[in-house]
């Protein structure tokens, strides 16, 4: 039977069916009271634009929610460790089953299984879901809560070098040779930094090199004159579409594969790309964080020494799972500052609290 991950069929599903309960249960508890707070705070924001009303709302709440759901999926997994395991060693459940000769990884075994199938949902929900609400929702937000054009590579307020001079865009779609921007201006400064002409247009495509302004008008600020230039003329040269990319790439509101194309984007216009490389592995580490969270929360059913402290093992297993999030944070962070490779950064918390939960439940109950 030791040799035996899955020893009983009835016993792994009672469990399984217990912990997917919990885990379904503490998520909606999280994100209704979350929802509830974010909303609050942004309504006031979304009806001050006008002509928003109560569609807006549950259109922010509709995009809203995947971020919540995906953010908080973890700690629901958590949550939900330690009740089921706290309630199972309440009853005499996990003694019974010692008693049977069941080991402690065999009593996590349904743990495990339905946290792996939760962090493979997770991945899938982040790729096919929650990146594309975020990016949305981002969209939306750039604008005030102001109407936004259907576009699904939309990207606002880009603000790009050209030498001395600076090319700002309200909108852009697209993306390389098809790059278009909307309401784009072009600001032309002297040696001093100093705005001498600033030229508008209502769109803007890439010319090979520059960018081909339709209609443009131009502004010159010593004269305080404005001059309508003709149909169309060509102005920042030096401004390569990759800028776009590499200002304005979201990794949260970007695919993997999305952002893969926008890490060799960057990379083909000689910018550094180590942060963007670390949240590319965090799309892969971060969902897997759930499979930890049974490992991490198992000292609520086994504990110290049978003390019958349940509460306090209870709060050493949340303590445990809440140190993991902390520094997975903090390594994410000092692979942006580069003190770690993006691999390491997004690698070594979910390895080290592999360690760590292992070297707890092996010490203590094997």
């Amino acid at each position: 039977m030791l040799f035996d991950f899955f020893p009983s069929r009835t016993m792994t599903m009672y469990i399984a069916r217990m912990f997917s309960a919990r885990i379904i249960a503490v998520l909606l508890m999280l994100v209704l009271v979350l929802q509830m707070l974010n909303l609050l705070s942004e309504s006031g924001h979304i009806l001050a634009t006008k002509g928003n009303g109560q569609m807006e709302l549950l259109r922010f709440v509709a995009l809203r929610l995947p971020q919540l759901v995906s953010r908080f999926l973890p700690y629901s997994v958590l949550l939900a460790t330690i009740i089921t395991l706290a309630t199972l060693n309440q009853n005499s459940e996990v003694i019974a089953m010692k008693a049977a000769g069941l080991s402690a990884h065999q009593i996590l075994a349904p743990l495990f299984l339905v946290a792996t199938v939760t962090s493979v949902l997770t991945f899938a929900f982040n790729e096919r879901v929650n990146v594309r609400a975020t990016a949305t929702l981002k969209a939306w937000q750039d604008v005030d809560y102001g109407a936004v054009p259907p576009d699904t590579d939309l990207k606002t307020n880009v603000w790009m070098q050209d030498g001395p001079n600076i090319l700002f865009a309200r909108t852009v779609t697209g993306r390389g040779p098809t790059t278009d921007m909307g309401d784009v201006s072009w600001y032309r400064r002297d040696p001093t930094g100093m705005v001498t002409e600033i030229v508008h247009a209502p769109h803007a495509r890439f010319a090979h090199p520059g960018w081909r302004f339709d209609h443009p008008s131009s502004f010159d600020v010593q004269s305080a004159r404005r001059t309508d230039l003709g149909a169309a003329h060509v102005y920042a040269t030096g401004v390569d579409p990759a800028q776009v990319i590499v200002r304005k790439t979201d990794a949260d509101g970007e695919s993997l594969w999305r952002l893969s194309d926008s890490i060799t984007a960057i990379r083909a216009a000689g910018y550094r790309t180590s942060e963007l490389d670390g949240k590319w592995w965090h799309k892969l580490s971060g969902p897997l964080s759930a499979v930890l969270m049974p490992l991490l929360g198992a000292v609520a059913a086994f504990g110290l020494a049978r003390s019958g402290k349940l509460f306090v093992r209870a709060v050493i297993g949340m303590a445990l799972g809440f140190a993991y999030f902390v520094v997975d944070n903090a390594a994410l962070a000092m692979g942006n500052f580069g003190g770690y490779t993006p691999f390491l950064a997004a690698w070594s918390p979910f390895l080290l609290f592999l360690l760590i939960g292992e070297t707890v439940l092996i010490r203590t109950e094997e």
